[in-house]
């Protein structure tokens, strides 16, 4: 497939929480070679409390242009711009990307203690 840079950005979020195994995957070389392949040229990282660090990167032709941050006040304007958003199973994220009306990939933190995240992707993927 050839590269469409025009496919624009990939946003990943994982709310206030610590999410690192989804901050991890999604920034490991297969997930960014599949992201780019369809297209995508970056990928915008809110880590939250995690501890693990992105790869930053410039993006040249053969890479996604990558970049992090923790907290923001809003993500309104990242989600918004998006043209693909992988969240954490959060309901702030997941309404927030859906009134946005941009594609949406959740992944649940099974990590937590009463693992309400999987209760709620369970119950939107129902309907």
């Amino acid at each position: 497939m050839e590269r469409d840079s025009t496919r624009g950005y990939v946003f990943v979020t994982v709310g206030t929480t610590s999410f690192d195994a989804l901050v991890r995957i999604a920034d490991s070389r297969a997930c960014r070679e599949a992201l780019l392949s369809r297209g995508y040229s970056s990928v915008v990282f809110q880590i939250g409390r995690g501890s693990y660090i992105p790869q930053k990167s410039t993006g040249d032709e053969d890479s996604l242009k990558t970049n992090y941050f923790t907290f923001a006040p809003s993500l309104a304007d990242f989600i918004k711009n998006a043209a693909l958003i992988i969240s954490h199973a959060g309901s702030g994220s997941i309404f927030e990307a859906l009134r946005a009306g941009r594609p949406l990939v959740v992944v649940a933190n099974d990590a937590l203690m009463d693992n309400h995240q999987m209760e709620l992707a369970e119950e939107l993927a129902e309907r």
